[in-house]
């Protein structure tokens, strides 16, 4: 029993000899080894496994979540935020302003708000007949009407565009004439422009003529220049507009480039909200006549000259060849 204990430990060829063949026995003691092997390899792959969960957990810590800011952190950037977007907006979108006087009842009441667009003026529009427009003062339209004193609360505001500002000195009126436009008021009207009467009686207030009947300017014709335009108020024996202002530098016309932009919407009061379109009285046809007749009298002087221009030159030319001729003949007798 010893002897073969240790054959079998040995692996000497006496053991082979006692009939326990070499290629039965190495085959499966290989597999024992192997499987032994395998079994330690799942093993240390189980145990390299956990390490490696192990040192990851160790290794690779999450990242701290970062605490939200406090609300009364991000207010003050809110805030900036906001005052750009209004400052940015009243410069070149929307402003609001307030209406101060009766001169524009009933279309618009002392003390609403109205939003002027200011942005199509930046890509060349005009202002056109018939709409609400804002402008600066052209020369002193406001002098002697009191200034209001705004608190700081209210100039800030206004600075920003989220108030109408009390120390501009604007206006709004209606446009009823463009450059060159021929407007004209006899007794108390109609209004006319380019000889053509204008229906006024969905805006012009209630009780009203559409001309004033006066020798302070309510009686009048002129022709409006290029980069002009003649406006007018709705409240028509309330308004000092441009038939009251024919003395001053521009004679009552107020320069394009003084133009704010045009009040499209009626924001505030709520009740009185409303948009603030063109009267249908200015789409009438023949309008446009007056501006496309002084459109051809610019361009009349220069057809007269080439018509008269033209038989002057073939007389001449008939005159010159009738001397060559007389000339040549003379010379050669």
């Amino acid at each position: 029993m010893g002897d073969v204990a240790v054959g079998a430990r040995s692996g000497s060829d006496g053991e082979e000899h006692r009939g326990h063949p070499v290629d039965a026995a190495v085959p499966a003691a290989h597999h024992a080894v192997t499987s032994g092997s395998e079994s330690e390899t799942a093993e240390d792959g189980r145990v390299t496994e956990h390490n490696q969960t192990d040192e990851h957990g160790t290794d690779e810590t999450p990242p701290a979540e970062k605490k939200p800011r406090s609300f009364w952190k991000e207010l003050p950037i809110l805030i900036g935020i906001a005052l750009v977007l209004a400052l940015l907006i009243k410069t070149f979108l929307v402003q609001a302003f307030s209406i101060p006087s009766d001169s524009m009842q009933d279309t618009l009441q002392r003390g609403d708000r109205v939003l002027v667009d200011k942005l199509t003026p930046w890509f060349g529009s005009e202002p056109d007949r018939g709409e609400v427009v804002v402008f600066h003062d052209p020369d002193d339209w406001l002098a002697g009407e009191p200034t209001a004193k705004p608190n700081a609360v209210q100039t800030v505001l206004s600075w920003i565009g989220l108030m109408p500002s009390a120390e501009e000195k604007d206006l709004i009126k209606r446009v009823v004439g463009v450059g060159g436009d021929t407007v004209e008021c006899r007794g108390t009207g109609p209004l006319m422009v380019n000889g053509k009467a204008l229906d006024e009686r969905s805006y012009v207030y209630p009780g009203n003529t559409p001309c004033s009947n006066d020798d302070q300017g309510g009686q009048f014709r002129v022709t409006v220049p290029p980069g002009y335009i003649w406006v007018m108020g709705d409240h028509r024996q309330n308004s000092r507009d441009s038939r009251y202002n024919q003395t001053d530098v521009h004679h009552g016309m107020v320069p394009v480039k003084d133009v704010v932009g045009r009040a499209i919407v009626r924001a505030w009061p709520v009740n009185r909200w409303g948009t603030l379109p063109v009267p249908d009285t200015f789409d009438q046809p023949g309008l446009n006549q007056q501006s496309s007749t002084a459109g051809a009298l610019t361009v009349a002087p220069s057809g007269v000259a080439l018509s008269a221009a033209v038989p002057l030159v073939v007389w001449r030319r008939r005159r010159t060849s009738k001397a060559e001729s007389v000339t040549g003949d003379t010379v050669t007798a």
